[in-house]
């Protein structure tokens, strides 16, 4: 069975870089603390606990990919990369929602740490990678996209932020992962 993915349409495509085109949607978020890797970790769980019954009519919830992870109340300096650390260690961690759902249908989660919420429909800049999603791939991948960003004359209007796309047991060569920075239309 197929995973369901956010709806998107390409922009332009450059190499392993493109500009999407996003619809609105709707999506669970929790806001945890720790490196990049702990953060994802418990967000996770966190998360697969409301899509998994941990909700008011304990129904499960398919899962769908990716896992979206970002600072919290980060800005962009514009002349030096972004990384994947933040000084108070703030994350969001977010599963988008099947397209089913609206925030009127979804179950209300157990736990007052996940929040529903709608994404509204952006435009971004995409870089795809594959491997491990180690703090130097992120910020590698990062600079790259800022560079990619910049040279098509893009205005980057939010932080970046990493998508995972595999399960943990997905051998390392196989993973996909995105950075993707909001950019202006």
């Amino acid at each position: 069975m197929a995973i369901e993915e956010p709806k998107y349409t390409v922009f332009l495509h450059d190499g392993d870089c493109e500009i999407r085109d996003y619809q609105a949607a709707v999506a669970a978020e929790v806001t945890v603390v720790g490196d990049q890797h702990a953060a994802a970790r418990k967000g996770f769980r966190l998360l697969a606990g409301y899509i998994f019954g941990g909700n008011t009519r304990r129904q499960s919830i398919p899962m769908t990919a990716p896992v979206a992870q970002e600072r919290a109340n980060e800005k962009i300096a514009m002349t030096a990369p972004v990384t994947q650390t933040q000084a108070n260690g703030a994350w969001k961690v977010r599963f988008t929602m099947p397209s089913v759902y609206s925030l009127a249908t979804l179950p209300e989660p157990n736990d007052p740490k996940v929040r529903l919420m709608t994404l509204a429909p952006a435009r971004f800049a995409v870089v795809r990678f594959s491997g491990t999603a180690r703090k130097e791939n992120v910020e590698a991948n990062t600079e790259k996209l800022i560079a990619f960003a910049k040279a098509h004359h893009l205005r980057m209007i939010g932080s970046a932020s990493l998508a995972q796309y595999n399960p943990p047991w997905t051998l390392w060569f196989l993973r996909r992962n995105e950075v993707l920075i909001p950019v202006d239309h």
